[in-house]
């Protein structure tokens, strides 16, 4: 469940999405029933995961491509990539609870939404990078990712394409404490 530990290099198969992916998307209202402290009940937000997404946002320009294979909690795919202004919409916490449950370990997009961004970090959920390349458009579904977390470089093992990431600065020391509370923690903030 959750909580994130920054490490050296996340590799994966990716998941492309275009611009304006929302929280509803991320984890429609409808399963906001269940309750993230539960592990039986963390691990459907992620049979639910971008179970909202349009086809025209998802995939492969020719159609849709599914998030799950089968009615299962864990996704085949580890490397969400997405355009601009992900996680936009309401404030919902369960967004990046949902991606974590699915299997998703890192994000990266042109930019977030801000409260989407706070949520992913402050929670630990997964490690949210940013580039100022358009990815989505230069990346497939299915293509084989390797994130090296501390350079901030992204290679495409899929095509041997290689693209620089942002740092991620001061959110770095947060994610690989496993999240703000941890953090603080860790910092003498807050007693255990």
């Amino acid at each position: 469940m959750g909580r994130i530990i920054l490490t050296p290099i996340i590799t994966g198969k990716a998941f492309v999405l275009g611009d304006n992916i929302d929280t509803d998307q991320i984890i429609p209202a409808q399963y906001l029933t269940f309750n993230p402290s539960i592990p039986a009940e963390y691990k459907q937000f992620g049979k639910y995961a971008l179970s909202s997404v349009p086809p025209s946002q998802a995939g492969l320009p020719q159609g849709h491509v599914p998030f799950h294979t089968t009615d299962e909690f864990v996704s085949d795919y580890t490397i969400v990539i997405a355009g601009k202004n992900f996680g936009c919409g309401s404030s919902r916490e369960h967004a990046p609870i949902a991606l974590d449950a699915a299997g998703i370990k890192a994000i990266v997009a042109e930019f977030y939404a801000r409260i989407f961004f706070r949520n992913a970090v402050n929670g630990g959920y997964l490690v949210p990078f940013m580039c100022k390349t358009r990815l989505c458009d230069a990346v497939c579904t299915g293509d084989v990712l390797e994130i090296d977390t501390a350079a901030a470089i992204l290679r495409n093992k899929t095509t041997g394409e290689e693209y620089r990431l942002e740092p991620l600065g001061e959110v770095g020391p947060i994610i690989d404490a496993g999240g703000l509370f941890s953090y603080a923690r860790q910092q003498g903030m807050i007693k255990t």
